[in-house]
């Protein structure tokens, strides 16, 4: 099995990308922010998961080893394929997605696309007592500003989980910012 290739980006894809490994071009599928976060010609590691199936073989890049391991405990769960599996992680950052496991926090699955209610209680359910504690520790949105920002913005029609994803990221950069500065920063980066 391949579970770790570092190589050159040749091309970016819709979904995916061509990296480039010792003269070889592996065509990866990834998550949205860390595909539209790769430079065409930058060296990059990348966390795979090899997917055989009899119409061929599919290969997953992940920046980190955290988001691998979330993505093959979501294929585990009955009626998640790699297209959801990606769509939460693109929707929502590995620690944020954790927490929504463990916590059955429907609200937040549910901000991927192609989760229903339905979808989100049964991965709840299967994966509970599954995620390890180490993907639960680390980056939290627990500000009353960060709240209050994603909901905004969450109302003004972006997808909570991406919502989420900006105002942490925001927050990294400014912990001590207020909603209307959050709100700001973020659809300046949601548009």
């Amino acid at each position: 099995m391949i579970r770790y290739l570092q190589g050159k980006v040749l091309k970016k894809e819709e979904g995916g990308f061509l990296l480039l490994v010792g003269g070889v071009g592996f065509l990866v599928q990834a998550p949205g922010p860390f595909l539209q976060a790769l430079k065409e010609g930058e060296e990059v590691g990348v966390h795979t998961h090899l997917q055989v199936r009899e119409d061929g073989l599919f290969l997953y890049g992940f920046p980190e080893e955290e988001s691998l391991l979330l993505f093959e405990l979501l294929l585990s769960v009955s009626g998640v394929g790699p297209k959801v599996a990606l769509a939460l992680l693109s929707a929502l950052p590995p620690r944020l997605l954790a927490r929504a496991l463990v916590e059955g926090d429907l609200r937040l699955l549910t901000s991927a696309s192609g989760v229903g209610k339905r979808l989100a209680e049964r991965m709840a359910l299967e994966l509970k007592g599954k995620v390890p504690p180490h993907l639960l520790t680390g980056e939290k949105v627990e500000s009353e500003a960060a709240e209050e920002a994603v909901l905004a913005l969450a109302a003004l029609g972006f997808k909570e989980g991406q919502a989420r994803a900006v105002v942490l990221d925001l927050l990294r950069q400014n912990p001590k910012a207020k909603a209307q500065e959050l709100i700001k920063e973020a659809l300046k980066r949601l548009r």
